[in-house]
């Protein structure tokens, strides 16, 4: 299957991409068919070739979710965005010690607010002389 994803080509600390049609089990820095386009991350700069992207579009290739929201921003196609990257799901031990520490928190006597305790009263009896 075609896909058209990002291969970044930039210097260290200094990214830019290039949107590419490739295979989708190529990898990533691997071979292309053919150079769509290029991104810019830090100056926020996009050249897209829109006729060849909806050519191969037409023809059946996959936009990555990145890509896709690139072509949805530049109005190339119409569409919504789509979420393009998935929050790491907690592992199974992470969420059973936030658990216990839940127990605990709940477990432990809640400290509670005092009254100001009232002054004791004199009990001085007055002896009358």
């Amino acid at each position: 299957m075609l896909v058209i994803r990002l291969t970044r080509i930039g210097k260290k600390n200094q990214p830019s991409y290039r949107v590419v049609l490739t295979e989708k089990t190529n990898p990533v820095r691997g071979k292309f068919q053919e150079i769509l386009g290029s991104y810019n991350a830090q100056q926020k700069t996009k050249e897209l070739k829109a006729d060849r992207i909806k050519y191969w579009l037409s023809k059946g290739a996959q936009a990555s979710p990145t890509v896709h929201n690139l072509l949805v921003s530049e109005k190339i196609i119409s569409d919504k965005k789509v979420k393009a990257w998935h929050p790491k799901k907690k592992t199974v031990e992470a969420r059973k010690a936030k658990e216990a520490e839940a127990a605990k928190a709940a477990e432990a006597p809640a400290v509670k607010e005092e009254a100001p305790a009232e002054e004791p009263k004199a009990t001085e009896e007055v002896k009358a002389e």
